[in-house]
Order: C-alpha cells, then sequence, then structure tokens
C-alpha cells in the first residue's frame, strides 16, 4: 500500500502526479477516457469552421480562421501527446474515435449554417470552453495540466477573435445584425450543454473533483459562464433566447431555463447525419494523410540508423 499512500499523500498537498508516478488504474483510465475526449474534439471542431475558410467575406478574415483553425489541430497534438504519457498509442485511440468507440465535444455535431455561426462558435463555444479549461491547468495530472495552459491562451484569442465577428456583425444592417441573433439563438443552450448533465445527473463529477482532475462541478462552471456572457450580450445589443433568464439579486448570479437535456442525449449518442459526416470527413482526412505519417516515419528510421 506504499504506492496508494504517496499518491493519496500528493493529491492531498495538491501537487502534480507525473507520468512516471504509480497511479491507480482508475485514475489513470478516467484520465485517458477524458484527456482523449478532449483531443478527439479538438480535431473534430476543426470541421464546422474549416468548411467556412473557403467562404469567409475578406482575405483578411480568411487568414485570421485559417489560423484558428490550425489551432486546434495543435491542441489536438498536445492533447494526444498528454494521452499517450499514460501508457496509450495515439493511432489506437484514433482508431476508437474513427469506431465511434470514444466520444468527442457533442457541441461538434451542430452545423454552422452562416458567417455568424464562426462569430458564435468563437464566442459562445470557445467562452464556454475556456471556463471549463482554465481550472484544468492546475489539473492533479501534470502532463494535462501543462498542455492546457497554452491551449488556454490561444483559446482566449479564439473568443475574442468571435465576439469581435459578432460585435461587427451586430453594428451593421438590420440584416447583419438578424444574421447575429440567429446564430445565438442557434448556439446559446448547446454552449449551456456543454459542461455536461447536471450535478445531480453526473457519474463522473464527485470522483474527479476528488482526485483533483476537475476543481469545479458542471453546474458551477454553466453558472459562470452564464454569468460572464449575460453581459456580453447586452453590449452585442443582442436578445438572450431564454424567457426564465434574469438577474437573481440574492444569489448574486443569473437564473436561466432548463436546457433540452433530451437533444442533449441525442447529440452525446451521435444520432443523425451529422455525427456521421463528421467522422466520414475525419476518417477521409486520416486516410488521405497516410503518406505524410510514412514518409515521416521513414525519414526518422533514416536518421536514427544513422546516429
Amino acid at each position: 500500500m506504499e504506492a496508494q499512500d504517496r499518491f493519496d499523500a500528493i493529491i492531498a498537498a495538491d501537487e502534480r502526479i507525473e507520468a512516471d508516478d504509480w497511479m491507480p488504474d482508475d485514475y489513470r483510465s478516467t484520465l485517458i477516457r477524458q484527456v482523449a475526449q478532449h483531443a478527439h474534439s479538438e480535431i473534430i471542431g476543426m470541421q464546422p469552421e474549416g468548411e467556412w475558410i473557403p467562404r469567409a467575406p475578406s482575405l483578411r478574415r480568411k487568414a485570421i480562421l485559417t489560423a484558428k483553425v490550425q489551432d486546434e489541430a495543435g491542441h489536438g497534438l498536445y492533447l494526444y501527446g498528454a494521452t499517450e504519457t499514460l501508457g496509450v498509442e495515439r493511432a489506437d485511440l484514433l482508431d476508437l474515435l474513427h469506431s465511434r468507440k470514444q466520444k468527442y465535444s457533442s457541441i461538434f455535431n451542430y452545423p454552422a449554417l452562416t458567417w455568424a455561426d464562426v462569430g458564435a462558435i468563437g464566442w459562445l463555444v470557445d467562452g464556454a470552453a475556456i471556463t471549463n479549461q482554465v481550472p484544468l491547468c492546475r489539473c492533479s495530472y501534470g502532463p494535462y495540466g501543462r498542455a492546457m495552459v497554452r491551449v488556454c491562451k490561444e483559446e482566449s484569442f479564439h473568443q475574442r477573435q468571435g465576439f469581435q465577428i459578432m460585435l461587427t456583425l451586430a453594428e451593421g444592417t438590420d440584416e447583419q445584425k438578424a444574421m447575429a441573433q440567429g446564430a445565438l439563438d442557434r448556439w446559446w443552450w448547446p454552449s449551456i450543454m456543454m459542461f455536461g448533465p447536471p450535478d445531480t445527473e453526473s457519474v463522473h463529477n464527485a470522483r474527479n473533483m476528488a482526485w483533483g482532475i476537475k476543481r469545479y462541478t458542471n453546474d458551477e462552471l454553466r453558472q459562470n459562464f452564464v454569468d460572464m456572457t449575460i453581459p456580453q450580450a447586452e453590449l452585442l445589443g443582442l436578445t438572450m433566447p431564454d424567457p426564465d433568464l434574469r438577474w437573481n439579486e440574492e444569489r448574486g448570479h443569473y437564473d436561466y431555463g432548463e436546457p433540452d437535456w433530451e437533444e442533449f442525449m441525442q447529440m452525446v449518442r451521435g444520432e443523425g447525419e451529422m455525427p456521421a459526416q463528421r467522422i466520414r470527413v475525419r476518417k477521409s482526412a486520416h486516410d488521405d494523410g497516410a503518406w505524410v505519417r510514412e514518409a515521416a516515419e521513414a525519414y526518422a528510421q533514416k536518421h536514427e540508423a544513422a546516429a
């Protein structure tokens, strides 16, 4: 039990578990599931916005969006690397994603219908991601926490870029403001549901917080996101699609309505054409890039032999 005692002492002291430290099997498997899902989400999340690169309204917008999508690929790289420190192979994780045996964030099962959706994704989806991910910089597993520091820095730029798109549209013509409002209407509730099910129905919250993998519950993070976002929407002059939304003076927080959790579960289960399309596109890109991986491996072997 010495190894277990040392692990417990590190967690109790709010210190870091490193890759070569002993850890319980449940701790390791929980991290593999969470970090792999996070990595999968980054590379699947390239698709909704990547589809808009050819249709961006200006060369400047195209360059900015291209850089953002490239950042998401980099985030996937960092996170797959963090997962590999737990003793799994990246190729195996990708096989699990492509066979739909591991999940990605269900937010990416919604389509980006207009240019305003690109702004809403940056503002709301990346804003929700930042709310969720900043506490992960203090995750008890060192490689994951350190990877999240850079990810969060870059996500903050993405959130501001999305808000700037929404602000430009909101200050534009009536048609452009209506486009921004439509995107807000489509993405508000999915963003609210990004934090997962209510605490009363979450099966992972308590254990993950006891291990220091998470720092806040789903509902706490959701409330933080709502409180942060409402003043931004007011600045944009847009109307939140929630008739129950109001400031609660006694609580010092906004009250908000109940999301459609059945819709959330449908998206998590991957029902419908969009999830199938996301995986088809991902598998096609993976297959098309096989020659690059083979060339890189041959190059590495050549230099290893020379050394």
